[in-house]
């Protein structure tokens, strides 16, 4: 069988002319029909598939499920159309495959619009024209070579290590480590889930606060920022690119798709466990990428590398990438199909220089923590090989770090990676949001022909993968978990939408001296807007309070008159008599050296539009 998926706006026919006399169907199916939004299957049935009818029909049901899935769709047309085969199975056995389909796809829940077989048929069709809106298939009646089941793998050694070079099985450790870790220790090696079916908080505060939502005209786990949401995420991006290229990595912009056909490329995605969205680009089998490493892998390829040019750093704030996240694990900003990530990969000389590395970018990984204003929990997962190996500087990374971390010990390696380190921050429900890592790999260099010469000899370099801050889109859910424990919930300064709030008492005669200061504070680059509505002042010092703004100040004739004005200090809970220098002193002292991104919206909160309901 012969499929060819379009992803349509639209699908409209009418049967305009039997092809033959007594070969029409005329019962049981539309002469006539449309669909809107809708999946449209063209569907050759060829002469093999009459051997096993059942074992096709199956064997297609399954590619439309796995097609319809990554498309987010249950609305499909099936329409017979002979041109993709020239070696077609007999008409009854024909329409019996598509009376089939039609049924099971409808027993699975689909709505289905069945076009009739045998018939001369007129059809519109609008394909929506993204990546995956073309796709083909060639399904047989056999069934699909079994994996061999995978053996049971001996369980890891879990223990807590702490900086003073004491260690303590995990479970043990519990009574001697803080909430965090408890929490971490409980979901990574007791597998209790907490707080199980409980939506986490940032859910609804990213849609409460307007500052990103999904978009039900897109797939699942596809978002839509608003401007505030926009901001706190192009500040972030800045940040790690920032952060980057100070600490060495060079940046570069890969594709967002690559070609299965290509062995490397096809061992490496294998490697992972995150489902893929792949698809039929032409005669090449494609996938689209799930991380940076694809392209960075292929510029260090075709790269003359020397020993001199070693460690080398390539970066790239991968602004698409995607996982094909099952519908009911997607969740907030913690579980996307579509999400940003900072990707450094880092070519080293041996593994000596890769476990200097690693501690370096785990460490800068602690940074980010701090600049952020979270609370990361380690976790450094080996092989038992590199444990025996490297048991004295693991103990020295623990001390370097200076907090306890979780120790993962694996018996065998089963992944590209010896060793690494998983930082997380632990949510308001007690779960863990795995944000930075960074990961020694040992296999791709060779898989990919990646090799560095000392002048004599050709060596294949350990490669390090490295996210500093993980996906951006987790970090935002991580801070917003945050606030959920806070008891005056707000941002960090450098990333909250508006720094500096006036509000005039009387709008008509105090905003345009309100106006003057925010002049002032954005000429020291501080984010400031006036709310001038017309509402009490009490409502607009509570909407104040609701935006999470640090600083907002109440305008009237005193502070017009006079050189302070009262400064309101949420993070404090405290009201202090400022100048204006003083106050822009203040926020300087929050943002230090963190970046600095213009407002997004109008300085008057007057003309601020409802994004969310």
């Amino acid at each position: 069988m012969r499929l060819l998926f379009i992803h349509s706006d639209h699908l409209e026919f009418e049967a305009t002319e039997e092809a033959a006399d007594g070969l029409g169907e005329t019962e049981g199916v539309p002469m006539d029909g449309r669909m809107e939004d809708c999946v449209t299957v063209f569907i050759s049935v060829e002469s093999d598939d009459a051997e096993s009818i059942d074992g096709v029909v199956e064997n297609a049901l399954a590619e439309l499920d796995d097609v319809t899935g990554q498309l987010n769709t249950t609305d499909v047309v099936l329409y017979p159309y002979a041109h993709l085969s020239e070696d077609l199975a007999d008409p009854d056995s024909a329409k019996t495959v598509m009376q089939d389909l039609e049924a099971g796809l409808e027993a699975e829940g689909y709505s289905v619009l069945r076009a009739p077989f045998g018939w001369y048929k007129a059809f519109e069709i609008s394909c929506k024209g993204h990546p995956l809106s073309e796709l083909s298939r060639h399904v047989s009646h056999e069934a699909p070579d079994e994996e061999p089941e995978d053996e049971p793998r001996a369980p890891s050694d879990w223990r807590v290590l702490f900086p003073d070079g004491s260690s303590e099985s995990a479970i043990a450790a519990k009574d001697e480590v803080d909430d965090d870790m408890t929490a971490f220790i409980e979901d990574e090696v007791q597998d209790i889930v907490a707080s199980e079916g409980e939506e986490p908080p940032h859910v609804s505060l990213m849609r409460e606060k307007g500052l990103v939502d999904y978009d039900d005209l897109s797939d699942t786990g596809n978002l839509r920022w608003y401007p505030r949401g926009k901001l706190v995420r192009d500040a972030l991006i800045e940040y790690v690119n920032d952060l980057v290229v100070e600490y060495g990595g060079m940046p570069v912009e890969t594709p967002i798709m690559y070609d299965l056909g290509a062995r490397s490329i096809d061992e490496h995605a294998g490697k992972f466990g995150e489902r893929q969205y792949r698809f039929d680009s032409g005669d090449r089998r494609m996938m689209l990428r799930f991380a940076a490493c694809f392209g960075q892998f292929s510029i260090m390829r075709d790269m003359h590398i020397s020993v001199n040019d070693l460690p080398m750093r390539i970066y790239e704030m991968s602004m698409y990438s995607f996982r094909r996240e099952q519908r009911g694990e997607v969740t907030g900003l913690k579980r996307l199909r579509a999400f940003t990530m900072p990707d450094m990969h880092t070519a080293t000389e041996d593994m000596d220089q890769a476990r200097a590395e690693l501690q370096a970018q785990a460490k800068l990984s602690l940074e980010t923590a701090d600049d952020l204003d979270l609370d990361y929990v380690p976790a450094i997962r080996v092989t038992q090989e590199f444990y025996d190996d490297n048991e004295t500087w693991i103990d020295e990374l623990v001390a370097d770090l200076d907090t306890p971390s979780l120790l993962e010990i694996i018996p065998e390696r089963h992944h590209y990676w010896s060793a690494k380190i998983d930082f997380a921050a632990i949510d308001g429900l007690g779960r863990p949001i795995e944000n930075p890592t960074v990961q020694i790999d040992v296999e791709s260099a060779e898989r990919f022909d990646i090799e560095y010469s000392d002048g004599t000899d050709q060596f294949h370099p350990p490669i390090l993968h490295y996210s500093p801050s993980g996906g951006i889109e987790r970090v935002v859910a991580a801070l917003l978990e945050q606030t959920a424990r806070m008891d005056t919930p707000q941002l960090p300064t450098w990333l909250s939408p508006t720094q500096v709030r006036f509000i005039p008492v009387d709008p008509d005669s105090h905003a345009d001296y309100c106006l003057d200061l925010v002049d002032q504070l954005e000429d020291a680059e501080i984010r400031a807007d006036v709310d001038d509505r017309d509402e009490s002042v009490g409502k607009r010092i509570a909407r104040a309070e609701t935006d999470w703004t640090p600083y907002y100040v109440v305008v009237g004739d005193r502070e017009i008159e006079g050189e302070e004005i009262g400064v309101n200090d949420r993070s404090a809970d405290t009201e202090h008599d400022l100048t204006i220098d003083e106050l822009i002193d203040q926020v300087d002292a929050d943002i230090g050296e963190l970046p600095r991104v213009q407002r997004y919206l109008p300085r008057r909160v007057s003309n601020h539009p409802h994004f969310t309901g």
